[in-house]
């Protein structure tokens, strides 16, 4: 059944609907191929056309000392704004794609993690972001550390490095191209419409891993050479624990409801 929306929010539920109904038809429960180019083409042009109002967020959402909107929490419960989690807001989670919001306040980060077998379509609704990703060099390359506490580390090439600030277009990672390692930082207030198709799955070898990257030179014999590119477009990769300040909490989608049936 089809849940009603104010009429002033029609727009906003035909958008995300369509953005659904679009997801739907391009991701299936039965493979993890990614998307086709044009069936990729098709839902960038959606999201491009997709805004904060789309998802529930409101101009207060936008602003560090009024970020908790999506929690409807009032002036005496307000913290400090550098304690200020991330807050994710699920709007839809499935079997074949996961859509989902993050809010950041200035400076928080989501740390370097990994996308394993996955595609992942971001769309920066508001603010400015920092994104450093980066793609596995193949075939691996890895080095075990000779030394108590060297950790093992694998050599990964810089895809992007750059600020996104909204407006601006969505960015696609593939699970070998396309950033699919990626570090978040919030540069001023700033949220994000991610798809995950498919979604993390630890059963399904989809498990979500943080690295910590090395300049290519710490762990580099003298002499050593990059094949391809310059010498700073490469680093090696450890695995670590989740960040214990990795600081995020759930927050309540308040946008157009959504038909899944």
């Amino acid at each position: 059944m089809t849940k009603k929306t104010s009429s002033s929010s029609s727009s906003s539920s035909s958008s995300i609907q369509a953005l659904y109904d679009l997801c739907k038809r391009t991701f299936t429960s039965s493979g993890n191929l990614p998307p086709s180019s044009k069936a990729t083409q098709n839902l960038c042009s959606l999201l491009d056309t997709i805004g904060p109002a789309d998802v529930g967020l409101r101009d207060e959402n936008q602003e560090d000392d009024r970020g908790h909107g999506l929690l409807g929490l009032n002036l005496f419960n307000r913290v400090d704004r550098w304690a200020q989690p991330i807050t994710y807001v699920d709007i839809h989670e499935g079997d074949s794609f996961t859509m989902c919001v993050f809010c950041f306040p200035t400076s928080s980060v989501i740390p370097l993690h990994d996308h394993p077998g996955m595609t992942v379509f971001s769309k920066v609704l508001y603010g400015s972001l920092h994104v450093k990703a980066y793609d596995w060099v193949e075939p691996a390359l890895v080095q075990k550390g000779k030394q108590a506490g060297h950790p093992t580390v694998r050599l990964a090439k810089l895809a992007v490095d750059k600020v996104l600030t909204a407006p601006c277009s969505t960015s696609v990672l593939y699970p070998k191209s396309g950033g699919n390692l990626h570090c978040f930082t919030a540069v001023t207030p700033c949220a994000v419409l991610d798809i995950l198709a498919p979604p993390y799955l630890e059963a399904a070898g989809r498990k979500c891993t943080y690295y910590h990257d090395y300049p290519y030179s710490t762990f580099s014999a003298d002499g050593d050479e990059v094949q391809n590119g310059k010498e700073e477009d490469y680093a090696w990769l450890a695995e670590i624990n989740t960040p214990d300040d990795l600081y995020m909490r759930s927050g309540t989608y308040t946008g157009p409801a959504i038909q899944t049936e």
